[in-house]
């Protein structure tokens, strides 16, 4: 079992647009295996590749996620299509940001296209906590972090409290998010 070291806030890889995969070989593979193992040891609903320091656009999912009928634990090149404007809010974590949780308004209905480790297309319509962890981890490979998606005084927030975290060495950059 292979359970890697999660980025934390401040590291630049969380910050750059991910590439898409070109290849489905092998080593797509023991990506998708490192991700949901390490999904799994973190108790999360989600883990993106840079959030591992691979600039891949790639993430696992927790299989168990309510509405995840097909059991889906990893896509790869995924492309989000929003079918309605209705929101939803609710607390939002980060593995890459541990411990703290904020109110943020996502889309409450998506569907995600991609494909498998195996180079096979697949689409997930997901709503509630399936639609809101499929746009986080979309984010991460867009380098935007949930912080990025807070109002100002919830930004200021935010920055203070990671200043107190124990884990914490370096501000991170904040930034508005294009959405």
């Amino acid at each position: 079992m292979t359970v890697l070291d999660i980025r934390k806030v401040g590291d630049p890889v969380l910050r750059r647009i991910a590439v898409p995969v070109t290849d489905f070989d092998a080593e797509l593979e023991t990506l998708v295996r490192d991700l949901t193992e390490t999904l799994g040891a973190s108790g999360g609903a989600g883990l993106a590749a840079p959030q591992i320091g691979v600039e891949l656009r790639v993430f696992a999912l927790n299989p168990a996620l309510p509405g995840n009928e097909l059991g889906l634990d990893h896509l790869v090149n995924p492309v989000l299509d929003f079918p309605d404007d209705e929101i939803q809010g609710g607390p939002e974590g980060c593995l890459s940001i541990p411990g703290i949780y904020l109110d943020t308004k996502r889309r409450l209905n998506v569907t995600a296209k991609g494909y498998t480790k195996h180079g096979d297309p697949v689409q997930v319509v997901g709503t509630g906590l399936l639609a809101r962890c499929m746009q986080h981890e979309t984010d991460h490979l867009d380098g935007i972090l949930f912080i990025d998606r807070q109002d100002e005084q919830g930004r200021r927030r935010i920055l203070d409290t990671l200043r107190e975290a124990s884990w914490f060495t370096d501000l991170p950059e904040v930034r508005v998010s294009p959405h």
